[in-house]
């Protein structure tokens, strides 16, 4: 719950679990809100073994192959590698999307992928089927400046090469089996904690 300036959280009743909590309510030296995401849910991607694991209350519930970045690990824009460090995430996009929808610049073109279009373009940066699309959280480190995720566009999203999962191949994203990723976004929200780890 997200509260405008002048609101008194208090009138509009306490937020459940699971949801955002005030924490202070207002950070009054900068007169804006301070949010704290408050969770049983959180994704841990670990570039190491190119898994992502989706826990509640510290278990794992599920588990995914993906592939990161070709170039490894790093936050630097333009460098083509996957940040580290702790994210959440900014926008779920493409619910509703048929298996294999490409996207193009976060919007579904009404195209699907199919196998000829592949050998057609063989060397296109595919994005399909669903976008979790990432924001860093640790200032100087994966947020603001020349290291901010969000601004070099980091997702995790769907990928019409499944036989590469498992081993490097992205340019900076995370990269999944359609049928997964539609899996993990019907199973997180927006402000969901991603931690991307070596």
């Amino acid at each position: 719950m997200t509260m405008l300036p002048g609101v008194d959280a208090a009138r509009v009743g306490r937020p459940s679990r699971g949801s955002l909590t005030h924490a202070p309510p207002w950070d009054r030296a900068c007169r804006r809100p301070t949010l704290r995401v408050v969770s049983e849910r959180r994704i841990r991607i670990r570039i190491g073994d190119q898994r992502l694991q989706l826990l509640q209350g510290g278990e794992v519930v599920a588990e995914y192959r993906v592939s990161t970045a070709l170039r490894g690990a790093g936050e630097r824009a333009g460098s083509g590698r996957t940040p580290r460090g702790r994210h959440r995430i900014r926008a779920r996009i493409g619910a509703g999307a048929p298996r294999g929808a490409v996207f193009v610049g976060r919007r579904a073109t009404g195209e699907i992928c199919t196998p000829e279009r592949l050998r057609a373009e063989p060397d296109r940066d595919w994005i399909l089927t669903r976008i979790l699309w990432l924001g860093g959280l640790d200032v100087g480190r994966n947020r603001k400046g020349e290291v901010d995720t969000q601004r070099r566009y980091i997702y995790i999203h769907g990928t019409p090469d499944e036989a590469g999962l498992g081993r490097p191949g992205s340019h900076g994203c995370i990269r999944m089996a359609n049928d997964d990723v539609i899996d993990l976004f019907d199973r997180v929200e927006t402000g969901t904690l991603v931690d991307i780890e070596e």
